[in-house]
């Protein structure tokens, strides 16, 4: 305790603190906008979704993107490659406000008055938001199910229904068409010799015409609840026979018939028959990381296999069915003008913005992954990454 002398200062004391609460009256409008402030918290988050929500999503799609890219580049090399699922993104919203008032009141104990007198008002307004992402590594039975199982004869047939070009998806997801091949050796590590494709490339360009000209039709054909199967149908057509007939030779079948059945078994090929036999995500991967260019100096130091053509050159891969239709490209620096791009072993792989072949197949490639994906039922860790933010 303090004994001041007399009682002066007392009065000058009180008469301060009158002071300070008639200034909080008038800075009253300060507590009304805080008031309003908090009201506005029940507009904030539909105004927050609306913003957050493409913003996520659009990181999302390019953070899946550059991990295949990243990928197929990887298979390229022999490194081992790694897919992580995102298993879920959580985000939390928070608004405050606050506001107050701070004074300062001195003493001259020797003249017994007040003096220095500071009042000073305070309003602030918070604005913080911490989103929470979860992944899961594809590995175990749903690596199995997801990468290495071969892409289903339905699936490939619910594709083709939906617009994709005929051409495009068996010249991704096909090996072997009877006994037409596209470049099976492919479906692994980069070969040392030029694969087998150009009869199958053939096949496809004429796929390709008939399903333009609306000759060709691939469903499936229920005849009881235990017997459904694909089959392919070519309406005939004097304008095209000739393509008809051609395609008919090189697989193998019957002139005559206009509907074959279309399923995986090769130990019996039959002359209404189309046997096909479906690649893995895995071997498609492969497939489409044999037209990723690398830079001269990473093939002279042997990272890279080199294939070979019959004439002991380097072999193209942008001749066979898939290198038509897909390429990634390289730079030492960062290339502008892409669609997709992820460093690697000290350069650039990327695939041109306006590549649109490229681009395409890769939205395939997407697609197929992510119904491979949709089969298998999460497995495994969850690695879990809260990103602060404000």
């Amino acid at each position: 305790r303090v004994r001041v002398r007399g009682e002066s200062c007392l009065f000058a004391f009180n008469d301060q603190i009158l002071e300070v609460l008639e200034m909080i009256k008038r800075y009253a409008v300060f507590l009304v906008l805080i008031f309003l402030t908090c009201g506005c918290q029940s507009s904030f988050g539909p105004r927050a979704l609306k913003h957050s929500h493409p913003a996520y999503n659009q990181v999302i799609v390019n953070t899946l993107s550059q991990e295949l890219l990243l990928n197929l580049v990887r298979l390229k090399y022999r490194d081992r490659p790694f897919f992580l699922k995102v298993g879920s993104v959580t985000a939390t919203f928070a608004m405050g406000a606050d506001i107050g008032v701070e004074g300062e009141y001195g003493i001259d104990w020797k003249r017994d008055i007040g003096d220095g007198r500071i009042v000073s008002p305070s309003i602030g307004v918070s604005y913080s938001q911490s989103p929470t992402i979860s992944y899961t590594p594809l590995q175990g039975e749903a690596f199995l199910k997801s990468v290495l199982t071969p892409i289903s004869l339905e699936a490939i047939l619910v594709i083709t229904q939906s617009g994709w070009s005929v051409e495009r998806v068996f010249g991704i997801c096909v090996e072997r068409a009877n006994n037409l091949y596209n470049a099976p050796t492919a479906s692994g590590p980069t070969p040392e010799e030029a694969p087998r494709y150009r009869k199958f490339s053939r096949m496809l360009a004429i796929l390709r015409t008939l399903q333009i000209a609306g000759l060709l039709e691939i469903g499936l054909d229920v005849e009881s609840v235990e017997n459904r199967h694909m089959i392919a149908h070519i309406d005939p057509n004097p304008d095209y026979q000739d393509l008809i007939n051609e395609l008919k030779s090189l697989l193998e079948v019957s002139q005559e018939a206009n509907d074959f059945k279309i399923t995986a078994n090769f130990l019996h090929l039959r002359k209404k028959e189309v046997d096909l036999r479906p690649r893995s995500i895995a071997s498609v991967l492969y497939y489409l990381s044999q037209n990723v260019e690398v830079p001269e100096e990473h093939k002279e130091a042997g990272l890279i296999t080199v294939t070979k053509a019959k004439d002991g050159g380097e072999f193209n891969w942008d001749e066979t069915p898939a290198g038509r239709m897909f390429k990634v490209r390289s730079s030492k620096r960062k290339p502008g003008n892409t669609f997709i791009a992820v460093p690697y072993r000290g350069a650039w792989f990327y695939i041109a913005d306006d590549d649109l072949h490229s681009k395409s197949t890769f939205m395939l490639l997407s697609q197929l992954f992510n119904l491979q994906a949709g089969q298998t039922e999460d497995v495994g860790p969850t690695l879990t990454i809260p990103v602060g933010g404000r």
